[in-house]
């Protein structure tokens, strides 16, 4: 039987300028459905018709039975957190560029849409990561990430110097621009720039992954995906933690950040026809020549 949905909160990415017409057509298949719409004040601004209720972002998990993002794959990051405490599972239409995880393009909305209404589609689970930032033994800042969660320099700043540990055992004091410890989400974005491994979203594992190491021979690292990560700062001015490149921390010496994957994984709700390598593919541009 198709999924009992009944409630679908719908966010957006209010600078889009396609936002409008796409909100249209997604609003037409939902009420056709019978759904209740729930929008957040700038989502709700940008549609042509006003929603069933308006509330504010992170209260919207609590009243929805699933998600809709209509952006990029930052505005749907940012709202997956918020989601993921809750177990609301999210769907993707894209209006970005890339769109690794927004998957449904937004020329192709409704029969995306009603195919996913129609229980015909994959649900996957992906690593949620949690973050603390502790000063002295005192918790000073917290935070989640889907793709990674970022020890760096600074803009104006020099190469920095910290010591990593995984469950407690040392593994090495690293100079370098700066540390990723990425998910299986957050492999594909980062810390592939940085020269990370892909890893299936499947994959019970995290990376670490270098920033411009000045030692050569430290490379990126998998873990399991139940171990604890320190990362000590050991030395350097202007360092800073970052969590999904969307809240950050300007660190101090001796300042410990602490990474574990969340209890709570968040949901995505695929296409059946979705297939992650036909995506790489894609994305990648694999089959270029």
């Amino acid at each position: 039987m198709p999924p009992a949905f009944k409630t679908a909160a719908v966010v957006g990415k209010a600078d889009a300028a396609s936002l409008p017409e796409v909100l249209a057509q997604l609003m037409a298949t939902l009420r056709g459905r019978g759904i209740t719409i729930l929008m957040d004040p700038r989502t709700a601004e940008a549609a042509r018709e006003p929603p069933d209720g308006v509330e504010p972002v992170e209260l919207l998990a609590e009243k929805c039975d699933f998600a809709i993002v209509v952006g990029g794959d930052g505005t749907l990051i940012s709202l997956a957190r918020r989601m993921a405490e809750h177990g609301v599972p999210l769907v993707g239409v894209n209006l970005g560029r890339l769109g690794f995880l927004t998957d449904i393009p937004a020329d192709d909305i409704a029969e995306g849409l009603d195919a996913i209404l129609d229980g015909d589609f994959t649900r996957e689970e992906r690593i949620l990561l949690d973050g603390t930032v502790r000063r002295a033994g005192e918790v000073m800042f917290a935070s989640s990430a889907v793709n990674d969660v970022v020890v760096s320099r600074g803009a104006m700043g020099s190469m920095i110097e910290f010591a990593v540990t995984v469950d407690g055992e040392f593994i090495y004091t690293l100079r370098a621009d700066g540390l990723i410890v990425a998910t299986p989400t957050g492999s594909t974005a980062y810390a592939l720039s940085a020269g990370g491994p892909i890893l299936h979203p499947r994959l019970p594992a995290i990376a670490l992954v270098p920033i411009s190491p000045h030692t050569l021979s430290n490379r990126p690292v998998a873990l399991c995906s139940d171990c604890v990560v320190e990362i000590r700062l050991v030395r350097g001015t202007d360092a800073r933690v970052n969590f999904d490149v969307q809240s950050h921390l300007t660190l101090e010496m001796e300042d410990v950040v602490t990474v574990t994957a969340s209890r709570k994984p968040v949901v995505l709700l695929h296409p059946r026809q979705y297939r992650y390598f036909s995506m790489l593919r894609n994305k990648l541009h694999w089959n270029e020549r």
